[in-house]
């Protein structure tokens, strides 16, 4: 039986405006604080400054989440958790998880997805974000190859940064 092909959506620069909405996840707030020194880490880092000054200008919204917020809590390392924390004000809407979400994200789990990422795509989905940003290569290819049919797109900061123009 052939698989059928999984084709993700761009962004267009119709969609570029308050109307973009993003969802990150921790990963990609941490990249921020990241050791710079591995050009990719640096690349990465930048492509993020760059959705926070498009954040700044109204050019995105940003989706956060409790589960985002949990896992940031989860780092062990006082610094890095109290800058990604102080981050989260930033975000126009802040989701919880409903019963619909928790069911989707068993669902995602249990055909691959870590739990977290799972939670972080099912909250995505619900909150009709149009693109989740991270830069957990697993999770990117998971939902590059369309395990679990996500309805939002999952991406590297850098294709956001190469899709939205400065």
């Amino acid at each position: 039986m052939r698989a059928a092909r999984w084709e993700q959506k761009t962004v267009n620069e119709q969609q570029i405006g308050a109307d973009l909405r993003i969802y990150l996840d921790t990963c990609a707030i941490n990249r921020l604080t990241d050791d710079p020194s591995q050009v990719r880490v640096r690349l990465e880092a930048e492509a993020m400054e760059l959705f926070f000054q498009h954040l700044q200008t109204g050019r995105v919204s940003w989706i956060s989440s409790s589960i985002l917020e949990a896992e940031i809590r989860r780092n062990p390392d006082a610094r890095r958790r109290e800058d990604a924390l102080g981050m989260l004000p930033y975000a126009a809407e802040f989701s919880l998880p409903d019963a619909q979400v928790t069911q989707r994200a068993r669902i995602l789990n249990q055909i691959g997805y870590g739990a977290f990422d799972a939670l972080h795509l099912a909250i995505a989905e619900s909150a009709k974000a149009d693109m989740l940003l991270t830069t957990d290569d697993r999770f990117l290819r998971q939902a590059g190859r369309g395990l679990g049919k996500p309805s939002v797109r999952v991406a590297n900061p850098l294709d956001y940064a190469q899709e939205v123009k400065p």
